[in-house]
């Protein structure tokens, strides 16, 4: 199953550098969620070839504007471009107010309903549970209300072994019970475990969205030997004060919550715009964390590759 997360925005507070305001697309089996919508967004997606019209779910961290301020945007043009169908954005429920508000003076009725789920910052709670995945929240530590979003993959059926079934001449009607884990019960009473005619699928998949944070080990269990974690990372180590000051983290504190609980891979972003070049940051997080890559806009990683 696709698993991908694109950048689209790697900046902190202000747009610099060539860097814009945190915004990533993640792609699950081909239906595109959106988490974040910094100022720029709609360009970013324009310039990376994310269609915004696929877009049904929209995962908003928290109320400082380089993680909302391009989604007012983005709600028009959706309107503009003959959008009918629902977007859902799950957010801090002052958002709602800050949305209508926006509409309201610029006597905007959009085409489409907009539906929102407020987000607790105070307990974990799954957001969303469809087919493909569940997203919860991740109670995090900034100086205004703010969640992460772990986005976990569902495990998917047992796989045929195609010559076997075939050889035996199972029936089509039973691969259903096949892939769900039965046995097979030949015409002459024999039973074919099930494990010698499927195998079983790849272990799910998770993703780990870490917005503004202190550095807080309430949140490592809950992200405890995730596939690919984002973490913020948003000063170099020795501005651990401007940090704890700021309730940010800097890059060695996100390799060493990575290295604590046992991600698989880390990106690290929301880059201060004092660093005109990343080199410095993402050295200081591989000293501890060796599979750590930048947040740089456009790249897509594939999750588990």
């Amino acid at each position: 199953m696709k698993f991908e997360v694109t950048i689209l925005g790697s900046s902190s507070a202000t747009p610099i550098f060539n860097r814009n305001p945190t915004s990533q697309a993640i792609n699950i089996n081909d239906r595109l969620y959106l988490v974040d919508c910094g100022e720029g967004t709609q360009q970013q997606m324009l310039r990376f070839d994310i269609k915004a019209s696929r877009i049904d779910h929209i995962f908003i961290s928290h109320l400082h504007g380089d993680h909302y301020l391009g989604l007012v945007g983005l709600i028009s043009s959706l309107h503009l471009n003959g959008r009918i169908k629902p977007l859902r954005i799950y957010c801090p429920q002052q958002l709602k107010e800050i949305i209508d508000l926006q509409l309201n003076y610029s006597e905007t009725t959009l085409q489409y309903p907009v539906e929102y789920v407020f987000t607790n910052p105070l307990k974990a709670e799954i957001l969303l549970d469809n087919q493909d995945i569940t997203v919860e929240t991740i109670p995090l530590n900034h100086r205004i209300s703010c969640t992460g979003f772990l986005f976990k993959e569902k495990k998917r059926l047992r796989k045929l072994i195609k010559e076997k079934i075939e050889g035996l001449e199972i029936p089509v009607a039973y691969y259903s019970a096949l892939k769900k884990g039965a046995d097979y019960i030949m015409p002459n009473g024999d039973v074919l475990k099930n494990d010698t005619l499927t195998t079983d699928s790849s272990d799910p998949k998770s993703f780990a969205y870490c917005s503004d944070t202190l550095y807080d080990e309430r949140y490592f269990e809950q992200i405890r030997n995730v596939t690919l974690l984002y973490h913020e990372a948003t000063f170099l180590n020795n501005m651990l004060d401007r940090a704890m000051e700021t309730h940010h983290t800097t890059a060695l504190q996100a390799a060493e919550i990575a290295l604590t609980v046992n991600a698989e891979k880390l990106i690290i972003g929301h880059f201060s715009a004092r660093y005109k070049t990343l080199t410095e940051l993402l050295d200081e997080a591989r000293s501890v964390f060796p599979n750590t890559e930048l947040a740089i806009e456009g790249r897509t990683f594939i999750i588990g590759d």
